[in-house]
């Protein structure tokens, strides 16, 4: 381990140990019923001012159906809204069918399902939000910290994300996204974009979380996704133990990876840092892999939030392409200063046989699509990285590490 990271890492443990050891000593106060009230009789164009303290909440909030509304606090470390106490509903503070709503400047913490969902929204900002659990790591935390789900123009800029079960950052079936300036740590997933259109998702720092960074294309739902930009992120150090609960989709992400690419097209990797994470930094995956990997899996009972399961019926819906196509990676930097991966998971297992003491910067499944044999998966000028074509679909037989194929013609990749 770096001195860097493990400093980091020290740092916010001896963190999470003076919230829970001052957890008794807070002053908690209660506006429960007054901030509701507020949401409720908001005109349009109001700004609600949240003040300076910690306050502790018993049930959901909800802001419903309005425009051009501003939240603010006095700031992340100032304003701390917490449903540890929470006796009803599954979110902290949800926000639905709006125009133009902005939230910013305030931490939420401890929710029973997710921190904060957004739905149904066009026009959502969150700026400097610090949605955590404050206990740590810990399968029974809520699935989502930010959470905008059929939302359009959203922007979600200088958040802290930790503790999710599934996703810290996550958007979902949702149209013109920009992720930037971030910091997602110990969760699952660091940051996810899950059937989403127009994405963009620069600046941010992913660290500590099972993987890094994952742009997913899942059957099922309302819309299918395309088009994302992955840009001049800092993913590193991703060896988190994986936490979700048995039969989530990200269940199946091995610890140890930096991003994971999942059944989508029309994506673009390129300018990103990705270093130390032990397993793999780029996985390249179909959903044919994820489902067989999952096969007589048993979800857990009880599951809190929106997060998707294992879809074993994924070939039934005609309109999904389980296969990724049209990926570009380019100009990404790779190091690893480990020389296994984790043997925590069944690809890590297999890594280890296949590439010892290599870990791969690139990996890509291998899985044809019947429905096209063309599927332009570009990796170039990336220096000099281990690569491994898995060839899953044959038991891995036919194995190879010859990144020659996949430079594509001209070495140029497509904007």
């Amino acid at each position: 381990m770096k001195p860097l990271t493990g400093l980091v890492i020290l740092l916010a443990a001896l963190f999470l140990l003076s919230c829970s050891a001052t957890q008794d000593d807070i002053s908690w106060k209660s506006i429960e019923k007054s901030l509701q009230t507020q949401f409720i009789t908001a005109a349009d164009g109001d700004t609600i001012e949240l003040p300076a303290g910690h306050y502790q909440f018993t049930r959901s909030l909800t802001l419903d159906g309005k425009k051009n509304i501003t939240v603010r606090g006095q700031g992340i470390d100032k304003t701390i809204l917490s449903w540890h106490a929470q006796t009803e509903g599954a979110q902290g503070l949800q926000v639905s069918n709006g125009v133009n709503i902005v939230l910013e400047d305030f931490s939420l913490e401890d929710a029973k399902g997710d921190n904060l969902k957004v739905n149904d929204t066009r026009g959502i900002t969150l700026r400097r939000i610090r949605s955590v659990w404050t206990a740590g790591p810990q399968t029974e935390n809520g699935a989502y910290a930010l959470y905008p789900v059929l939302c359009k123009q959203v922007l979600i800029e200088q958040c802290i994300a930790m503790g999710s079960s599934d996703a810290g950052i996550y958007v979902g079936q949702s149209d013109s996204v920009v992720i930037r300036n971030n910091k997602a740590y110990w969760n699952v997933a660091g940051i996810e974009a899950e059937n989403s259109r127009y994405v963009e998702i620069y600046g941010n720092e992913a660290w500590e979380n099972t993987g890094g960074l994952l742009v997913f294309d899942l059957p099922g739902l309302t819309q299918y996704g395309h088009t994302t930009r992955v840009y001049d992120n800092y993913l590193h150090d991703n060896n988190q133990i994986n936490y979700a609960q048995k039969g989530n989709v990200v269940a199946s992400i091995p610890p140890g990876s930096g991003m994971m690419i999942l059944a989508t097209h029309n994506i673009e990797v390129r300018n990103n840092k990705i270093e130390n994470n032990r397993s793999v930094g780029i996985a390249i995956v179909s959903y044919e892999l994820v489902a067989a990997i999952n096969e007589g899996v048993e979800e857990q009972p009880h599951a809190i939030g929106g997060v998707q399961t294992v879809n074993n019926q994924f070939r039934e819906d005609s309109l999904y392409n389980a296969f990724p196509y049209d990926v570009r990676i380019h100009h990404n930097q790779f190091k690893n200063s480990h020389w296994f991966p984790t043997v925590r998971s069944d690809i890590g297992q297999l890594l280890i046989t296949k590439s010892f003491m290599q870990p791969p910067d690139v990996v890509f499944d291998g899985i044809p699509d019947p429905r096209q044999t063309e599927r332009m998966i570009c990796i170039h000028d990336n220096g000099d990285i281990t690569f491994i074509n898995l060839d899953a679909a044959n038991d891995f037989k036919n194995l190879s590490k010859d990144v020659t194929a996949f430079k594509c013609p001209g070495g140029q990749a497509q904007r």
